[in-house]
């Protein structure tokens, strides 16, 4: 099965960083020829094009949801999302709406798409720096994709870089 992991957000946003270094964690632990991992600051329609010719998508960003908890990691298929009430510009699209728009256009997009996203604290302060409560997801979150893609991984044994 040819799989694309997808870390998303911004690497001087604090939080909204955390997609693209959780990407970066598993470049050293998952070593499998099936599996493109990408690292992107891409956003609405352009992420339309990172998802073509895909079986499976693992795409890993930061959340905020009104009553969240930071560091908390939602595991959500794009239909548990909500679509874009207006398209303003093609950064506005949410994945519901690409997804939709890819298989309208009879693109060939991943039958399977996964969402780890991660309850961010700060999404606007400009840091290269996570809060500690997110910073502390990333071996969950790097356990969880691994179980969800077959492998194992203990959370404890895991050493992420600084």
């Amino acid at each position: 099965m040819n799989t694309l992991i997808l870390g998303l957000g911004n690497p001087i946003l604090s939080d909204d960083s955390i997609g693209i270094k959780i990407a970066c964690e598993l470049q050293d632990i998952i070593n499998d020829k099936g599996v493109t991992i990408i690292e992107s600051s891409s956003s609405g329609l352009n992420l339309l094009q990172l998802l073509l010719d895909y079986d499976r998508a693992v795409i890993i960003d930061a959340i905020q949801t009104k009553e969240g908890k930071a560091g908390y990691i939602y595991h959500l298929k794009p239909d548990e999302l909500k679509a874009s009430e207006h398209i303003t510009h093609c950064h506005s699209a949410s994945l519901v709406d690409i997804v939709q728009l890819g298989k309208q256009l009879g693109l060939n997009l991943p039958q399977q798409i996964d969402i780890f996203a991660i309850e961010a604290a700060d999404v606007s302060t400009f840091s290269e720096a996570l809060t500690p409560e997110v910073a502390d997801a990333i071996p969950v979150c790097l356990s969880m994709i691994a179980r969800e893609l077959g492998l194992w991984l203990d959370p404890s044994n895991i050493t992420v870089k600084p």
